[in-house]
């Protein structure tokens, strides 16, 4: 997760995310480049005391300057476009999530297994030594790794936003429409989001929490929720 005085992208956790610090990384390359290559003139120029001030054209450079823009956009918007239809992409889900936005909380259901709760921001009062303050929810969305998951995402009122930068997810929550997400975990672990979307006096106290474990575990909470309800459904 992102933390205080970090300057860099969170670590990936899902192949989307990878794509897109690698296209981050690719686009950064490509404008240091552009920025040494005129500095290098702009330098030249001030100090270079053999300048012609009655050039009037140079056919030849000013080919060269108008092609080579082009051709670098072209080097960026290739990856750009391909990273776009990626994140489209329709897969064939193995678990649906229904995700509703409120104000201000976030509710959770699970389509397959009759299962729905809400889950909101934990006070600071009751926080334990080892959570994190504004983010800690006391209802998390749990989700096995390694598994195709689709999110619904609609809201009850307002016009909210479920983002997670770690899991490069962020989508709006819109009053009378459906959106959809995927997702494919890659490991287990805990990854903190919030709304981005300003919805009114709480918008900072809406985060999102999504707690990933094995499918075996998995298949446990569903077990435990089913009979004892959220309070005693332990992942681990």
């Amino acid at each position: 997760m992102t933390t205080w005085n970090i300057i860099y992208l969170p670590n990936a956790n899902r192949p989307i995310i990878e794509q897109i610090i690698f296209f981050h990384d690719h686009s950064i390359i490509v404008l240091v480049l552009i920025t040494c290559f005129i500095s290098y003139i702009i330098i030249n120029i001030i100090y270079n005391k053999f300048i012609n001030h009655f050039l009037l054209e140079g056919q030849e450079i000013e080919f060269i300057w108008t092609i080579l823009p082009g051709f670098l956009l072209i080097f960026i918007a290739l990856p750009s476009l391909r990273l776009l239809y990626l994140i489209e992409e329709n897969f064939l889900p193995n678990l649906n999530i229904k995700i509703i936005g409120h104000q201000w909380y976030w509710s959770y259901e699970y389509s397959e297994f009759n299962i729905n709760f809400d889950s909101f921001i934990i006070p600071e009062r009751e926080l334990s030594i080892n959570s994190f303050r504004l983010l800690e929810v006391d209802n998390r969305l749990i989700l096995p790794f390694n598994t195709n998951t689709r999110f619904l995402v609609l809201s009850a009122d307002v016009i909210h936003s479920w983002t997670v930068p770690s899991l490069g997810l962020k989508i709006d929550a819109i009053p009378g429409r459906l959106n959809q997400i995927f997702s494919f975990l890659y490991r287990p672990g805990l990854f903190f989001g919030q709304c981005s979307e300003i919805c009114g006096a709480n918008h900072r106290f809406i985060p999102i929490v999504i707690e990933s474990t094995s499918l075996k575990n998995f298949k446990l909470w569903v077990k435990n929720f089913s009979l004892n309800g959220w309070k005693k459904a332990m992942v681990s």
